[in-house]
């Protein structure tokens, strides 16, 4: 497949110029002024090109509980999350594609799905979520989200001697189901990449992440979890193991510059140089941590580092969205309030570089994709700079990252692959999607979690709030 975008506005080290971009193959083949047209020529005048960014932390099939879970931290949220999760592969197929509609039209080409899955029917959800991202055309890294340990395990017991009932399926048999994933759905030439993924050390054993660390060794995979979302995760994994969270999963071998961590909202300057030292990868996630209570990630002390930084908008009944430009503005500026240098404030153009490069290297592929550079695959985004929210005319990055954007995609291509042009998703039929999730949703406000109910006191009590019950 071969085609030139002519006369588009590309951002270079002292500003702006206006080239075109030729594809062949679907790699960038060529990027200059006024070159000889290859393939099918493309209108690119008062449009800005990016490099695609990456979602690098959702879950999916949170879609159907957007909106309605209401005010909790994260362990009593999750709580009545996993009491409504969806038990239906033909919802999760659904909102596959929905949480995918929604990255493309807000700049990301590829999304990290820590796919929640249905018990008893594994498998399956897997599937449902590989061919919707087939179907739409987007660049799937799909990590079933595993654990080994029951939901109350991911509260620190304090003084209580809480007995946690086994969770319904072993280590051995979940690492064995995750080996017929890899098997049966890695593909990246079609586009669907596995990743191992377990939940995080809240509910996951050792025998667990060592199991993902070897599977991740033998089949070339990424790494992917959940790390110190919350003040409880943090006092957790003193009580399990002595030591932080992240000088722990140093020791175990989990941390390299393959594996991506979501959140990190509670590490120390020592878990920091870790991260730096291990090549590891944080995800910030913004909306979900303000949205739960859980804090602000120190991304500024992360970036002074050395630190990999990425951005995800992690699911939408935790943010409730999957507008990447929303979480990528809130990810930047929050951390104007955090640092009084203002020196060290991120600007508009690392934000892009964050959202684009910073996720293509979180999984392994910053030689691939992440930048506009020859040889690297074409997965980028065409902004619409007529757009009334991208006017008037002043720094276009700025006013992307910095303002409110909406209808400014116009066009994106995956891999070479043209699926949103003029705004409209190509590939699929999103008319049909919205009727599809209308129909089978309806409206509540109110719901009782019995879950909730029964672990709420003793949270109360662990994170010493006025009135345990």
């Amino acid at each position: 497949m071969s085609f030139t975008i002519q006369n588009a506005l590309i951002p270079v080290d002292s500003g702006y110029e206006t080239a075109d971009v030729q594809v062949v193959d679907n790699c960038i083949s060529a990027i200059g002024p006024k070159l000889k047209p290859a393939g099918t020529v493309i209108n690119g005048k008062n449009k800005l090109l990016l490099p695609g960014f990456v979602n690098a932390h959702t879950h999916s099939s949170e879609m159907w509980q957007r909106g309605i879970i209401p005010p909790l931290p994260l362990e009593l949220w999750i709580a009545e999350l996993y009491d409504f999760t969806p038990l239906d592969p033909a919802q999760v197929y659904l909102s596959a594609l929905g949480t995918a509609v929604e990255t493309l039209l807000s700049g990301g080409t590829s999304v990290v799905d820590h796919l929640v899955l249905i018990p008893g029917q594994e498998l399956e959800t897997i599937a449902a979520a590989v061919r919707a991202y087939q179907e739409i055309g987007i660049r799937a890294f799909i990590g079933p989200l595993i654990q080994d340990e029951s939901l109350t395990a991911g509260m620190p017991a304090g003084d209580s001697g809480i007995e946690h009932a086994a969770y319904i399926r072993s280590t051995k048999a979940t690492l064995e189901l995750m080996e017929t994933a890899i098997k049966q759905f890695h593909n990246p030439a079609k586009g669907v990449n596995m990743l191992v993924a377990p939940t995080g050390i809240q509910l996951c054993s050792d025998a667990l992440f060592e199991g993902c660390i070897e599977l991740s060794d033998r089949y070339n995979l990424c790494r992917h979890a959940h790390l110190l979302e919350t003040p409880a995760q943090k006092q957790l994994a003193h009580e399990k193991y002595g030591c932080s969270a992240v000088e722990h999963l140093q020791r175990i071998g989990y941390l390299s510059p393959r594996t991506s961590l979501a959140h990190c909202v509670w590490l120390d300057d020592s878990d920091i140089a870790i991260m730096a030292e291990t090549g590891a990868t944080v995800v910030h996630n913004p909306l979900s941590n303000l949205r739960l209570g859980s804090g602000i990630a120190p991304i500024l002390k992360y970036r002074q580092a050395g630190v990999n930084v990425s951005f995800g908008c992690d699911g939408a009944a935790s943010n409730d969205s999957q507008d990447l430009l929303e979480a990528i503005k809130i990810g930047s500026i929050l951390h104007n309030i955090t640092d009084l240098d203002y020196r060290q404030w991120i600007t508009p153009r690392q934000s892009v570089e964050m959202a684009s490069l910073g996720g293509a290297k979180g999984l392994n592929l910053a030689d691939e994709m992440g930048s506009l550079t020859v040889g690297k695959k074409a997965d980028f985004v065409l902004y619409d700079l007529t757009s009334l929210s991208l006017l008037p005319r002043t720094d276009p990055i700025g006013l992307l990252i910095l303002g409110r954007p909406t209808n400014a995609v116009d066009s994106v291509w995956v891999n070479g692959k043209q699926i949103i042009a003029e705004g409209k998703v190509k590939t699929i039929d999103v008319d049909a999607l919205r009727r599809d999730l209308f129909d089978r949703s309806e409206w509540t406000s109110k719901r009782q979690s019995q879950t909730v109910s029964e672990i709420e006191a003793h949270y109360r009590k662990l994170m010493n709030l006025q009135g345990y019950s």
